[in-house]
């Protein structure tokens, strides 16, 4: 499991960046009805903010961006998992494929928000030696 595995995974809905539960299944290796069943059979462990379903508008913008053949069997609305949320999911899936999908999970979404923060920095500093180094240290971090 890589970083390219589950950065291309990544999307923003509701100005969250999430995996949608589809994705989450392939990445783990098992059917989107087990994360799905996992996620009923133990609500405490998500509270709102660790996973919300689409709404209709949601999906179709979702379906319109994506590949149209990747939903094309859906028939609920799929959930969408935030950060949170994929840490609670990793503390239910238990296999040497899900701990190993539970750190590339969590190394691309740190990867994200250190890149994140590098942008907003870069824009705001005037130094070119400054510029310079977090250019660098971005380029590292990809």
């Amino acid at each position: 499991m890589t970083f390219q595995n589950v950065e291309g995974k990544v999307v923003t809905i509701r100005g969250v960046q999430v995996l949608i539960d589809r994705d989450l299944a392939e990445l783990y290796g098992v059917e989107t009805r087990d994360i799905n069943k996992a996620v009923k059979n133990n609500p405490d462990k998500f509270p709102d903010g660790y996973i919300f379903e689409l709404t209709k508008g949601e999906f179709d913008d979702l379906r319109g961006k994506l590949s149209t053949a990747k939903f094309s069997k859906t028939r609920v609305l799929p959930k969408a998992f935030t950060e949170k949320g994929l840490y609670m999911l990793a503390t239910i899936l238990k296999s040497k494929l899900a701990t190993q999908t539970t750190i590339a999970i969590i190394e691309t979404f740190s990867k994200i928000k250190h890149l994140s923060r590098s942008v907003k920095e870069l824009s705001v500093v005037q130094d070119k030696g400054e510029q310079k180094a977090l250019m660098q240290k971005s380029g590292e971090c990809v």
